[in-house]
């Protein structure tokens, strides 16, 4: 994990200057530490060394709460699990302070630069259809996160996860792992290449079967906006009776989660594309779990 700059580590501490504001480039929303220094410029200041004789005003600004439907409910009664995990009392809104919207950054010495390729990761290759899932990561006001952690996992094209607790009648597959990573590159693309999940039988109601998905994680530029949500695929007729997928109440919301088939990353004779970008927070934000 890369440490804060000099500067930036310094400005918590620092105080105010008449006419000008100070925003950490650890803050969402702004320019980092090139806008201090812009900044420092415009005032006249002239000082040698970052943070001596410098007085800047600091203003943490948190992040937008997600517009009402928009994200799952806690308490969904037709997803069963949720009863007994849902909150019983009223939330407690905790003021965002820079602990939550700072850090962690990864570098590349933090990733397996090859585990990308779920398909990759044995001695012989998984069975199933293979496909190639790219998209790009954004945040609130559409820019791109650059150099952010994607992580994710499935199940293998039976359906069954490499998971003791996962003994669902279906085999196991042994060049299948089922879970990899990356980060997004300057623009905020990502890219895996994988097997298409299978359905899975789930007991939560008669019949249940979800439909396939791939579990998704991101960190972004830090710990409050980091985001677990699952991607499901066009097409699928399980959606409409998934209480998963169906406990975010906004439709269009919902939209957000299903990947769409993409020619242009599809590879001749050898895996369909598609696409998922992400948002991490704000108006178009991805539904995530456990949202507030």
């Amino acid at each position: 994990m890369t440490p804060p700059c000099e500067l930036c580590a310094q400005a918590p501490a620092l105080s105010e200057v008449e006419g000008v504001e100070f925003h950490c480039c650890l803050v969402p929303g702004t320019g980092g530490c090139e806008d201090i220094l812009r900044a420092v410029s415009a005032c006249g200041s002239d000082h040698a060394a970052p943070g001596e004789g410098l007085h800047l005003k600091t203003e943490l600004q948190g992040y937008r709460r997600p517009v009402a439907g928009t994200q799952p409910e806690y308490l969904h009664p037709a997803y069963i699990s949720s009863v007994k995990r849902a909150p019983t009392q009223p939330l407690v809104s905790i003021p965002q302070t820079l602990s939550e919207v700072t850090g962690p950054q990864f570098g590349a010495d933090d990733i397996s630069p090859c585990i990308f390729d779920l398909t990759r990761q044995h001695k012989g290759a998984p069975l199933g259809e293979r496909i190639i899932v790219t998209g790009r990561v954004l945040d609130e006001d559409a820019r791109p996160m650059a150099h952010t952690l994607v992580e994710v996992w499935q199940a293998n094209a039976a359906g069954r996860y490499l998971h003791t607790i996962d003994q669902h009648d279906a085999p196991l597959d042994p060049n299948f792992t089922g879970c990899g990573h990356t980060l997004t590159d300057a623009d905020g693309h990502y890219r895996f290449i994988t097997i298409k999940p299978g359905c899975y039988p789930w007991r939560n109601h008669h019949n249940a079967w979800r439909p396939a998905h791939i579990h998704f994680s991101l960190f972004g530029p830090a710990f409050a906006t980091r985001l677990v949500t699952q991607m499901y695929f066009p097409g699928d007729p399980l959606l409409a009776s998934d209480p998963i997928y169906n406990c975010t109440a906004d439709e269009e919301a919902r939209k957000r989660l299903i990947s769409v088939f993409d020619w242009d990353t599809t590879v001749p004779e050898t895996a369909l594309g598609y696409r998922f970008d992400i948002v991490l927070r704000g108006r178009e934000q991805t539904p995530m779990e456990g949202s507030e």
